[in-house]
């Protein structure tokens, strides 16, 4: 798990995804794990990575999140260091998808990226809906689809509608999930793995429009 990328998926897929984590989980968490085994299943070649103050508590380190756009030039070396051929989509869980957010444009502008995706957008801090972290999304020009639950407690369904988002984003609710995306089954009638699968099988259909 020291690996500069963790590798899943066909060779041969035709998208390659990369995704990087949360604030607070590595890329080997639980959520990233199932996260991209559902993608994978659906035919994606998933790549996850990890920020340097992450990998650094793998060694005893104890370094905090710094602010997500210190991390803009890590997520950028990422994606060269990584070098694919064929379409390629950038995102992550939370913090992760909010990086690759900030650095979707230049990105997409040069044609080295097909599309974003935003696992659980940190649209403001839990608690605190005045601090909004949607300006740049406002005039967002690459395509993207944020998975949300209905109940994150970073951005609800209630919340997020009235927020001034670029027409390039489309969102997909999955009802009851939390910011993992997990619903409470005894109230939704729907459990993780159904919530993942259903994601996985929004997420291709989205990008087989990206690519005609």
């Amino acid at each position: 798990m020291l690996d500069r990328f963790l590798l899943q998926g066909p060779q041969d897929a035709r998208f390659t995804i990369l995704l990087a984590h949360g604030a607070g989980a590595p890329m080997d968490s639980a959520s990233m794990t199932s996260t991209g085994n559902a993608l994978a299943a659906v035919g994606f070649r998933v790549i996850r990575f990890e920020f340097a103050y992450m990998a650094a508590r793998r060694t005893g380190g104890s370094k905090p999140p710094p602010r997500a756009e210190t991390l803009n030039p890590e997520y950028e070396a990422a994606i060269a260091e990584l070098g694919t051929s064929g379409p390629l989509i950038i995102g992550g869980k939370s913090m992760g998808g909010r990086v690759a957010s900030m650095v979707a444009d230049n990105l997409y502008r040069q044609q080295k990226i097909a599309g974003l995706l935003c696992l659980g957008y940190p649209f403001h801090p839990p608690d605190q809906p005045e601090k909004l972290r949607t300006a740049h999304l406002k005039e967002l020009a690459t395509p993207a689809l944020i998975c949300q639950g209905t109940r994150d407690e970073f951005g609800t369904r209630d919340q997020v509608p009235g927020y001034d988002l670029s027409s390039r984003i489309e969102i997909l609710w999955l009802e009851d999930g939390d910011h993992d995306l997990k619903p409470r089954k005894t109230i939704s009638g729907f459990s993780s793995a159904d919530h993942l699968a259903t994601m996985a099988k929004a997420v291709k259909a989205w990008a087989e429009r990206l690519v005609v």
